[in-house]
C-alpha cells in the first residue's frame, strides 16, 4: 500500500439537484469498507445549489463531504467533472475511489483513471478486503460464466459498482458530518446543453414488480402474455438478452449482466432457462418465480417457487387470478 493514499471516497453522483440511489449504496459499502481497516468515509458531489441535498450524504454515512459548488456543474459535463474529481483526488488522495456503474459513471470513470494514470475495475458486483488491506474488486467475467477476483497495484484504486447490488445504510439524520467546501476550476468545454427532453420509457431497475419473457416465447406477438401478467401485477416486463436482440423489446427492458440489475420484491422468470448473464442481473430478488417447461432449467435452483408446464397454459390463468386479487 501507498502511505501517501488513506480513505476511501465516493463519487456521488446527482441529476438535476437529485443524488442518484446508488451514491448511497456506494457509501454503505465504503462504510463496511472503512471500518474493516480504520479509515475514513468521504463523498465528493459536484452540483449547483443543492441546499439540503448535501446533507443527506452524511445521512447515509459519510463522515465527511467535499462539495464543488457551480452553476456549470449542475448538469454533467464530462470534461469539468472529470477535472474537478481529479483536482480533489490528487489533493486528498484517497486510496480508494468509487463510482456507481450508471450511464454517467461509466462514461465519466474511465476518463478519471485515465488522467490518474490508474487502474478501473468495471461494473462490479462485489467489494472485498484482501489480506494485506488491498481491495478485491469482483466482477463477472465470461458472460457472467465466472467471478473475476481483481486487485490494483496504483493508486487511487478505481471501481464502478452496480445499482442494486450493495446495501445502502438506514438513513440517520442524527449523523454528524464535515461538509466541506471547494472552489470549482472550470475549463472550456465541447458540451452545450440545448435542450433537454424525457426519454420515456420505463426505470425498470426500481421496480417492485418484474415479469420477465424469454426464449420459452415462441414470437413478439406472444409478449403480450408477458404485458398482460406485468400489467395485472401492477408490474412492468422485463426480458433477456435474446429477446432484446431479435428487436421483440427495448433494451431499457433487459435484465442481466448486460442490461439491467436488479432486485424487486417479485420476479416472475417467464421461459427463462437462467443463464449465468441472466442471473447476474436478478438473483437476488426478494422473491423468484419460475415459469419454465423444462423442469432441469436452471433458473429453477435459484427460485423461491417453480411452476413446470406450458406458459401459454400457465400465463393467462395467472393472469385471470391477478386481475381477480386486484
Amino acid at each position: 500500500m501507498n502511505a501517501d493514499y488513506k480513505g476511501l471516497m465516493v463519487f456521488a453522483e446527482q441529476r438535476e439537484g437529485k443524488i442518484h440511489p446508488v451514491s448511497y449504496e456506494l457509501l454503505g459499502k465504503g462504510t463496511e469498507i472503512a471500518k474493516k481497516l480504520g479509515i475514513e468515509v468521504s463523498a465528493l458531489l459536484l452540483g449547483s445549489n443543492m441546499g439540503d441535498e448535501v446533507k443527506e450524504l452524511i445521512y447515509y454515512g459519510a463522515q465527511k463531504v467535499y462539495y464543488i459548488d457551480n452553476p456549470v456543474l449542475r448538469d454533467f459535463d464530462v470534461l469539468n467533472y472529470k477535472h474537478n474529481i481529479c483536482r480533489l483526488v490528487n489533493e486528498v488522495k484517497p486510496e480508494t475511489l468509487l463510482v456507481g456503474a450508471t450511464h454517467l459513471g461509466r462514461s465519466l470513470a474511465p476518463r478519471v483513471a485515465s488522467a490518474l494514470s490508474t487502474g478501473l475495475t468495471a461494473d462490479c458486483t462485489s467489494l472485498e478486503v484482501g489480506d494485506e488491506g488491498n481491495l478485491i474488486q469482483i466482477r463477472p467475467a465470461f458472460s457472467g460464466n465466472i467471478l473475476a477476483h481483481i486487485w490494483t497495484t496504483t493508486r487511487p484504486q478505481m471501481a464502478t459498482v452496480r445499482y442494486k447490488v450493495m446495501q445502502k445504510l438506514a438513513r440517520d439524520a442524527s449523523r454528524k458530518g464535515e461538509i466541506v467546501r471547494k472552489d470549482a476550476a472550470i475549463v472550456d468545454s465541447v458540451l452545450k446543453i440545448v435542450s433537454k427532453e424525457s426519454a420515456g420509457g420505463v426505470n425498470i431497475a426500481e421496480a417492485d414488480v418484474i415479469v420477465c419473457g424469454g426464449r420459452g416465447l415462441k414470437s413478439a406477438a406472444d409478449f403480450s402474455l408477458i404485458k398482460d401478467l406485468a400489467d395485472a401485477m401492477g408490474g412492468v416486463v422485463g426480458c433477456t438478452r435474446p429477446i432484446v436482440d431479435d428487436g421483440w423489446v427495448g433494451k431499457e427492458h433487459q435484465v442481466g449482466f448486460s442490461g439491467n440489475t436488479v432486485k424487486p420484491k417479485l420476479y416472475v422468470a417467464v421461459g427463462v432457462s437462467g443463464s449465468p448473464q441472466h442471473l447476474a442481473g436478478m438473483r437476488d430478488s426478494d422473491v423468484i418465480l419460475a415459469i419454465n417447461a423444462d423442469p432441469s432449467a436452471p433458473i429453477f435452483k435459484v427460485a423461491d417457487y417453480g411452476i413446470v408446464g406450458d406458459l401459454y397454459e400457465v400465463l393467462p390463468k395467472l393472469t385471470a387470478e391477478a386481475k381477480r386479487r386486484s
